[in-house]
């Protein structure tokens, strides 16, 4: 049996509200230390405010490093290219299905009200990406994904009645 090991490290697009609160935060931190040259007391408030800045912006650049080692898929999230972040473990085992997103092999699934759905996707417009639904702990999770063909090709070998390519 061959062993499959692949990275796959997808860069997150900026969404339009991080971009409107990075700019309220510049914005408010601005007007905060340019309004403490007239009234002193926003100097603290200004200082604070550009303290919560300097630590909330690395949130905002966002890539995901999907680690796959044959039917385990680990997730890691990492900020501004220097703090990473475990975010999640799935194993084949505990798939139920896997089909490109829109896909009908998955609308069985889209009805479900528990369900919990994990973007860790680019989020670019036409990227093509995969929808997994796991079983973990007897709750439904759904989880995006850009694969590349190999993983994919792995894992259907692996599991060909839950793996569809349509």
């Amino acid at each position: 049996m061959s062993d499959l090991y692949r990275e796959i490290l997808v860069k997150r697009a900026t969404p339009a509200a991080d971009r409107i609160k990075q700019g309220g935060l510049i914005g408010l931190t601005v007007v905060c230390l340019a309004g403490s040259l007239l009234f002193m007391p926003l100097l603290p408030a200004g200082i604070v405010l550009a303290v919560v800045t300097f630590f909330l912006f690395p949130r905002f650049d966002l890539e995901y490093e999907y680690l796959y080692v044959n039917g385990d898929i680990d997730v890691d999230k990492i900020m501004s290219k220097q703090k990473r972040k475990h975010c999640a473990s799935y194993s084949l085992e505990n798939l139920e299905v896997m089909a490109p997103t829109g896909s009908h092999a998955l609308d069985s699934c889209k009805n479900s009200a528990d369900i919990q759905v994990r973007d860790f996707t680019s989020l670019q417009p036409g990227t093509p990406s995969y929808t997994l639904v796991f079983n973990r702990e007897g709750r439904k999770e759904l989880v995006k994904l850009e694969l590349d063909e190999t993983v994919v090709q792995d894992m259907r070998r692996m599991a060909p009645r839950k793996v569809f390519t349509d």
